[in-house]
């Protein structure tokens, strides 16, 4: 029997020179997984509003330990990317301006959420670390009622101990994207070409994949998961002392 999972990553940032803790969404990933037969479908949104938005990004090693993070800004219809000017300030007028900018990209990530919880036919939604990405789709009228909601980072946490980040346990399981496959530890799979042309680094599309591996290599390889999770820490606590 085919069951499917579904795998939700957003990305998001404060409006430039706005209030620090009003989030706008950039992009959403929606991935759906089938168990039994390995199968892979993606939907992904832009917003295309003419607004800057502020990208808040880790500074990460080779082994996906943050080292620190940067600031840089990112206009939503073109893509254009220019420097974070801390002292940047928008007065009420121009805010009003951007919020009225960001109204209208409300309906399209309601409508996009909405026809794909119909398309494919799910009862568990994974996040990771994700309370803010389920509130965003929420106050765009998405609800996720009828869901089972699953944030794999604090699952995590309560075996481990650890909080994990996405990074390090993407180094954790070796993942890699090879043209039309996704790939780990003990699993690939092999992507249709339109899913593959929208995982591209950096984009929610690419943390949703990210997402899918982890969870399955965490669920279908249980044990093997652990011991190389543990081995990355060791290697991470090993460097901190040299």
């Amino acid at each position: 029997m085919n069951r499917s999972i579904a795998f939700l990553e957003l990305k998001y940032g404060n409006i430039y020179g706005g209030y620090p803790n009003f989030y706008a969404i950039s992009e959403i990933a929606l991935l759906v997984f089938e168990t039994g037969s390995n199968k892979i479908f993606l939907e992904s949104w832009e917003n295309q509003a003419n607004v800057d938005i502020v990208s808040v990004f880790s500074k990460v090693n080779e082994l996906g330990h943050t080292m620190g993070r940067g600031k840089e800004v990112i206009n939503l219809r073109t893509n254009r990317r220019r420097p974070y000017d801390e002292e940047f300030k928008l007065n009420e007028d121009q805010l009003k301006e951007e919020f009225n900018k960001l109204r209208s990209s409300k309906m399209p990530i309601k409508n996009f959420l909405l026809k794909n919880f119909q398309k494919y036919k799910f009862r568990d939604v994974v996040v990771f670390d994700g309370r803010r990405d389920i509130f965003l789709c929420e106050r765009s009228g998405a609800h996720f009622d009828r869901y089972n909601i699953i944030d794999l980072q604090k699952d995590m946490n309560k075996e481990t101990d650890y909080l994990f980040s996405l990074n390090k346990l993407s180094v954790v399981t070796n993942f890699e994207m090879d043209r039309s496959y996704l790939r780990s530890n003990n699993l690939e799979y092999w992507l249709h070409p339109i899913a593959a042309r929208q995982i591209v680094p950096k984009s929610a599309a690419y943390d949703a994949a990210r997402l899918m591996m982890i969870h399955n290599e965490y669920m279908f390889h249980h044990s093997d998961f652990l011991i190389k999770a543990q081995l990355v820490l060791n290697r991470i606590q090993s460097e901190k002392k040299d």
